[in-house]
């Protein structure tokens, strides 16, 4: 029998007191996992504290920088200490700036690296060891259709969600020996708040250009929910996805299949 089951694994869910690491979180919690999650401000943590609360999922919520590799070690070793060795390991935590190119700062660029490139391979490197210690784990990369595709104004955003690719790539060859998989989710546009702005009706009943745009180019003819990421995350974190490694899964309606509409 095919085993999605998460009971008795311990889940460091980054960045999740809302958004997708927040459903990600979720799921993992009602397919039986105890679930830790971060974020790098405690007015953000206790937000998720309360969420999770409230739809009654007990957690452990705390304040890291994902970007600073001794914060990393000392939320490891308190994960461990209060839950027991991370099983599964989420590097939702991410950002985006939308400039254009020439006019962004390196600063702004490398802040863009640091959070989505360089913060998942400190908090992969710090759950590694204890995983090779345990016999395995799972780590789940999200990553982005800008793993892909380039777009205007996602400079750094995209170089990152590219390098997340392969650094997932990496990770899957250099420690698939030890029964550590691998993999990335790749979500497509997604109706969340703070893409709430886009998807709202115009003065005159017509679709916001952008909600235009996502939909046409969509096969599915919609956005994605967060919902609609939870089965693949719980697939990626089970056993059923153990001889699974490497691999960039994107749910994203059909967008990277499709060439788009011929224009009328």
């Amino acid at each position: 029998m095919v085993n999605f089951s998460l009971e008795g694994k311990v889940a460091l869910v980054t960045g999740a007191s809302y958004g997708i690491g927040f459903a990600i979180a979720s799921a993992f919690a009602q397919a039986g996992a105890k679930i830790a999650f971060n974020d790098i401000r405690q007015e953000l943590v206790d937000k998720g504290l309360a969420s999770y609360k409230e739809k009654g999922i007990d957690v452990r919520g705390y304040v890291c920088d994902v970007t600073k590799e001794d914060q990393v070690q000392e939320l490891v070793a308190k994960v461990e200490k209060d839950l027991g060795p991370v099983n599964i390991l989420v590097n939702n935590a991410g950002i985006i700036k939308r400039i254009p190119m020439t006019e962004m700062k390196a600063e702004e660029f490398r802040q863009v690296i640091d959070v989505d490139l360089n913060a998942p391979f400190i908090v992969s490197k710090a759950v590694i060891p204890s995983m090779i210690k345990n016999g395995g784990g799972k780590i789940i990369n999200i990553c982005s259709m800008m793993s892909e595709l380039g777009r205007e104004t996602v400079s750094a955003y995209a170089a990152a969600k590219g390098g997340l690719k392969m650094l997932t790539r990496n990770i899957a060859s250099e420690y698939g020996q030890y029964n550590i998989q691998c993999n990335g989710i790749g979500p497509g546009y997604i109706a969340t708040p703070q893409t709430a702005p886009l998807r709202e009706r115009q003065s005159d009943g017509s679709r916001h250009p952008f909600d235009s745009f996502i939909v046409a180019k969509t096969p599915a003819a919609r956005w994605g929910t967060v919902e609609d990421l939870q089965g693949p995350a719980v697939f990626l974190a089970s056993s059923a996805s153990d001889f699974v490694n490497g691999h960039v899964l994107y749910v994203d309606g059909g967008i990277l299949a499709y060439i788009g509409k011929q224009p009328q």
